[in-house]
C-alpha cells in the first residue's frame, strides 16, 4: 500500500473513531496520535492498523501475514500510528510510565540541541531524544528502511590465511659467473674459424678456431727440446719453466699433452669452447691479426639466469635472502619460473626510491633471454591463519583504524582496532575484535558520519544540560 493511500485511510478511521486526536510533527514527517475516551477505558480498543512483526516499515489496514506465515501486529487506538516509512516505529510508553526526554535535536541534523521543545527557522519541531536511545559505547541506531536504502552489509571476522604479495618489475640478466671470454695473450694470427656464429649453442671442448703465434711456437719448441734431453736434472730444472710459459700463454692442457706425447711442435693451436653455452660475441675472422687482449669469443651459460627486480623502498623490510619468488615472463603468459632471492643490493635509487633484488632462476629450456621483461611476485604473508576482516570494513584516518561492529537490531558500534598485514582484499586485525563478530563492510562511511554527528550532538547536549 502506498504511503498516501495509507495516510488517507488512517484519516478516515481517525475521524470515525471516538475521542479526539491531534497531528504532530515527528522527524519532519506527519504523525497521527489518538487518545481513547475515559468512558471506553474498560473496553479493548479496536485496532487502527496492522504493522510488520519485525518492525519493518510495512503496514496494512486489514489483518495480514508475512510471507513466512506470521501475523502482522495489531496497533490499537492510542498506540503507535507512526507513518514515518524511513524509521522504525517508536515503541509505546512502558507500563512504568512515559519515557523521559533528555533533550531535543535539530530535525535537519544540524549540531543544535535544546532542553525544551522548539521549532527551527522553517517551523519544523525539534526531535525528542529519549533516555535509552543514546548508549555510552557511542553506537548509532538506524531504521530498517535506512539500512536497506543505503545498502549496509555486514560480514563476520574470521581466521584466514592472508596472502600478501610484493610485485616488482624486472629484467633477465646473465649470471656473471657463467660467462667466459676467449682472447689471446700474445700476438697471433687466426688461421681458421669454425662454423660458429653469434647465438650458436656450443658444448664444452667444441673447436672454435685455430691460431698461429710465434711466441707460443718458440715456447713449445723449447719445451719439447727440454723434455727430450737425456739429462734428468736438466728436465727438472728447465722443463718445468718451459711448460709454465705455455700455461702463461693460456695454451689448453690438451694441446700441451699432445706435444708431450708426439714430441713435436704444432703449427697451429686449436682453441675450444670453455663451457656449454651460447655464443654471445664472435669477433674472430679468418686470417685476421689478433693483439693481446682482443676478445675473440664470448660464451655464456644460460641454464641459470638472474631476474633483477626493482622493489619499492617501503617493502624492503619484508624481504630476506632465500625467500621464494615466482617470476612471470611477459613473453610467456601463464607460465611461472620458480627462483629465490640471492642478493638484495645495498643501494637505493634516488629517483625511483627502489632497490634492486637479484633472483636466481633455473632456465633449463633456455627460453629466458637477456634483457627480457619479467614480473616478480614475492609472497611475504604468514602461513598460519590470522583474524581478518575485508579491507572495506576498516575506516583509516591515518592515525587510527576503526571498524563498525553490527550489534543487531540496527545498532552499530564504532570500535578502534589494530591492524596488521593486508592481502587478497583482507586485513589482519591484531587487537580490538573477536572471532565471529560481524562488522560493516558496505556503507560504513555513512554510518560513521552519523555516529560522528551523534557524538557531537551528545557533547553539545551534555554541555548544555545542568
Amino acid at each position: 500500500m502506498s504511503r498516501a493511500a495509507l495516510m488517507a485511510a488512517a484519516a478516515v478511521i481517525v475521524a470515525a473513531a471516538a475521542g479526539s486526536g491531534w497531528f504532530l510533527m515527528h522527524r519532519g514527517q506527519p504523525q497521527l496520535a489518538m487518545t481513547t475516551p475515559a468512558a471506553a477505558a474498560d473496553t479493548a480498543p479496536a485496532p487502527l492498523y496492522y504493522r510488520d512483526p519485525d518492525g519493518k516499515p510495512l503496514y496494512s489496514l486489514t489483518p495480514k501475514q508475512t510471507p513466512d506465515g506470521r501475523d502482522y501486529t495489531a496497533v490499537p487506538a492510542g498506540g503507535d500510528i507512526s507513518f514515518d516509512l524511513d524509521s522504525t516505529p517508536e515503541p509505546a510508553a512502558s507500563a512504568q510510565g512515559p519515557r523521559k526526554i533528555r533533550y531535543y535535536r535539530n530535525p535537519m541534523g544540524l549540531p543544535d540541541t535544546s532542553p525544551v521543545p522548539k521549532k527551527d527557522s522553517m517551523g519544523m519541531d525539534y526531535i525528542p531524544v529519549y533516555e535509552g536511545e543514546d548508549s555510552d559505547d557511542g553506537s548509532v541506531k538506524l531504521s530498517p528502511g535506512k539500512i536497506q536504502r543505503t545498502g549496509v552489509k555486514s560480514e563476520a571476522a574470521s581466521a584466514r590465511v592472508i596472502r600478501t604479495v610484493i610485485r616488482a618489475p624486472g629484467t633477465i640478466q646473465l649470471d656473471e659467473r657463467r660467462i667466459s671470454v676467449i682472447s689471446m695473450r700474445t700476438e697471433s694470427f687466426i688461421q681458421r674459424v669454425a662454423n660458429v656464429t653469434t647465438g650458436s649453442a656450443v658444448k664444452k671442448g667444441q673447436p672454435l678456431m685455430e691460431t698461429y703465434s710465434p711466441a707460443i711456437s718458440s715456447a713449445a719448441a723449447e719445451y719439447i727440446a727440454t723434455i727430450g734431453s737425456p739429462a734428468t736434472a736438466r728436465v727438472e730444472q728447465y722443463g718445468r719453466g718451459s711448460r709454465q710459459r705455455l700455461k702463461n700463454f693460456d695454451v689448453p692442457d690438451t694441446v700441451i699433452a699432445a706435444m708431450e706425447k708426439t714430441q713435436t711442435v704444432p703449427l697451429t693451436i686449436e682453441w675450444t669452447a670453455p663451457r656449454d653455452g651460447i655464443v654471445l660475441e664472435r669477433n674472430a675472422i679468418d686470417g685476421m691479426r689478433a693483439q693481446p687482449g682482443d676478445v675473440l669469443f664470448r660464451v655464456a651459460d644460460t641454464s641459470v639466469v638472474w631476474a633483477v627486480a626493482d622493489v619499492a623502498e617501503r617493502d624492503l623490510g619484508q624481504l630476506s635472502i632465500g625467500q621464494p619468488v615466482a617470476v612471470k615472463a611477459r613473453g610467456f603468459p601463464g607460465r611461472e619460473f620458480a627462483g629465490s632471492i640471492a642478493v638484495i643490493y645495498p643501494q637505493i635509487n634516488r629517483d625511483t626510491r627502489t632497490a634492486r633484488v637479484r633472483v636466481e632462476l633455473a632456465n633449463a629450456d633456455l627460453v629466458l633471454l637477456p634483457d627480457m621483461y619479467v614480473d616478480a611476485e614475492i609472497n611475504v604473508g604468514k602461513p598460519e591463519p590470522v583474524l581478518a576482516v575485508p579491507e572495506s570494513a576498516v575506516l583509516d584516518t591515518g592515525t587510527r583504524q576503526t571498524v563498525l561492529v553490527d550489534k543487531g537490531s540496527g545498532r552499530f558500534e564504532p570500535r578502534e582496532v589494530k591492524v596488521g598485514q593486508r592481502g587478497d582484499g583482507y586485513v589482519e586485525v591484531r587487537d580490538g575484535l573477536a572471532d565471529g563478530e560481524p562488522v560493516v563492510v558496505a556503507a560504513n562511511f555513512l554510518i560513521d558520519a552519523e555516529s560522528n554527528l551523534k557524538a557531537a550532538l551528545k557533547g553539545l547536549a551534555t554541555g548544555g544540560q545542568p
